[in-house]
């Protein structure tokens, strides 16, 4: 039965995916989903399997044409791994890399649960260089996507300033090599200004929308940074604003349907995600199983 209904699923997403601009590459956060048996794979197989090997059926779905590699942030990825990443994916598919935690993060990863303290490599082009841009280049070059850098949110009591962060933004893309994409995703709402904005447009960069917690709504944002200003477009799909990670998981798991639509966030990505085919910018769509209950379905509602 489930691979009956994977072929249903593939030939409805065919259809989609040939009407969809070239432009246009949607994916997930992520692919070793058990739940997404029927929907992106064709048997049972658990989730140390697909972590290891799912990519390359996940690859196989019309739809699927990117993917989030949110492994990276936890800790470096061995070099075995990427390659066999690499295998796994046809020419022409990038994965969008997420930067590591030790450079994302302004507090210092063992200080969570403590008092904050701040975080020495917070925003560092040498770290982010030797621990993730170094290993991808070596082992995956031809199918390195943008590196999405999301910024950590802030713990309560600790405060980095807007300009603070802007500059250090500034200096570390001034120091990272310039012919790597990069998209900055930010948690905190105080850091969406317009020098942010300058600093993005003089390196290069593109800004992550994203569908978080305690951030606006992508379309909230689009007016602080212009689609039509990105060199390319990211649109991350996370958490319903006023959600938290650990309810919605526990929500929505295993993952195999929608639970909690919502249109029109779906109706903003297909204004944003427009907005830059109007300009032929190539645009990113990830989606993580946390926005509605089922990624590879988000997609396809995104996507038709």
């Amino acid at each position: 039965p489930a691979v009956e209904a994977l072929a249903r699923s593939h030939d409805a997403a065919r259809t989609t995916a040939a009407a969809l601009p070239a432009e246009v590459r949607f994916g997930t956060s992520s692919w070793s989903f058990p739940g997404w048996q029927g929907l992106v794979y064709s048997s049972s197989r658990t989730q140390a399997a697909l972590a290891r090997d799912g990519l390359r059926e996940y690859a196989a779905h019309p739809l699927l044409r990117t993917v989030g590699v949110d492994r990276s942030y936890y800790a470096p990825i061995p070099v075995d791994d990427l390659r066999r990443y690499a295998d796994q994916v046809p020419a022409g598919f990038p994965c969008c890399f997420k930067a590591p935690a030790t450079v994302a993060s302004a507090v210092a990863p063992h200080a969570r649960g403590v008092a904050p303290a701040p975080n020495p490599d917070f925003l560092s082009a040498e770290r982010l260089s030797s621990e993730l841009l170094e290993p991808v280049a070596a082992a995956f070059r031809d199918h390195a996507g943008p590196f999405v850098i999301e910024c950590a949110p802030l713990p309560r009591g600790f405060s980095v300033g807007a300009r603070e962060f802007a500059e250090r933004l500034d200096a570390m893309l001034a120091a990272l090599p310039g012919e790597i994409k990069y998209a900055v995703e930010l948690r905190t709402p105080a850091w969406l200004t317009p020098e942010y904005a300058r600093v993005l447009a003089r390196r290069g960069a593109a800004h992550v929308y994203n569908y978080w917690s305690s951030m606006p709504m992508p379309a909230h944002q689009a007016p602080a940074v212009l689609v039509e200003a990105m060199p390319f477009v990211v649109v991350r799909l996370l958490l319903r604003p006023g959600t938290w990670y650990e309810d919605q998981r526990e929500r929505f798991k295993p993952f195999d349907r929608i639970v909690a639509p919502d249109e029109p966030m779906r109706r903003e990505v297909a204004d944003l995600v427009s907005r830059a085919v109007g300009r032929a910018i190539p645009a990113f769509v990830l989606v993580n199983n946390k926005a509605e209950g089922s990624a590879p379905l988000t997609v396809a509602a995104l996507a038709a």
